[in-house]
């Protein structure tokens, strides 16, 4: 597998992310070109209507596996620093400083958890202070 670190750690899926994308937009442009040049047709507007629902589906899949990610990376972040720590992660910290902190190194794991509950350090901030990255190559 490739190696991460804070400038490489994105993932994307260039037929899902590029080809469905563009290929939705361009349904989408082209179901309103027929509609206003073709008038208010059953087929203009059906299509109109799947051009949609095909654009609406690509957002809320995304979202609807994302949202369910961030809970999963929530409960084992949690259950890591209690194995690391003997505690529970600090209720102060948020979603997306939770989320960051999973690319941590257990050795820095509790240094870098205090750091970001005491400073306040952004979920982007928290991934540039990492030393020892810790890879996710199991991301949606």
């Amino acid at each position: 597998m490739k190696e991460q670190n804070f400038k490489k750690h994105a993932q994307y899926v260039p037929g899902f992310h590029f080809l469905a994308l563009t290929l939705i937009g361009a349904s989408l442009i082209i179901a309103i070109i027929l509609l206003v040049s073709g008038g208010f047709s059953l087929s203009n507007v059906f299509d109109l209507l799947v051009a949609l629902s095909l654009g609406l589906l690509f957002f809320y899949l995304r979202q609807f596996a994302t949202a369910n990610q961030d809970r999963i990376i929530r409960s084992e972040e949690n259950f890591r620093s209690f194995r690391l720590t003997g505690k529970v992660l600090d209720s102060r910290l948020t979603k997306g400083q939770i989320i960051a902190l999973r690319f941590a190194g257990d050795e820095e794991y509790s240094s870098l958890t205090e750091k970001a509950t005491k400073e306040d350090l952004g979920p982007g901030d928290i991934k540039k202070a990492v030393q020892q990255w810790r890879a996710d190559h199991h991301r949606v």
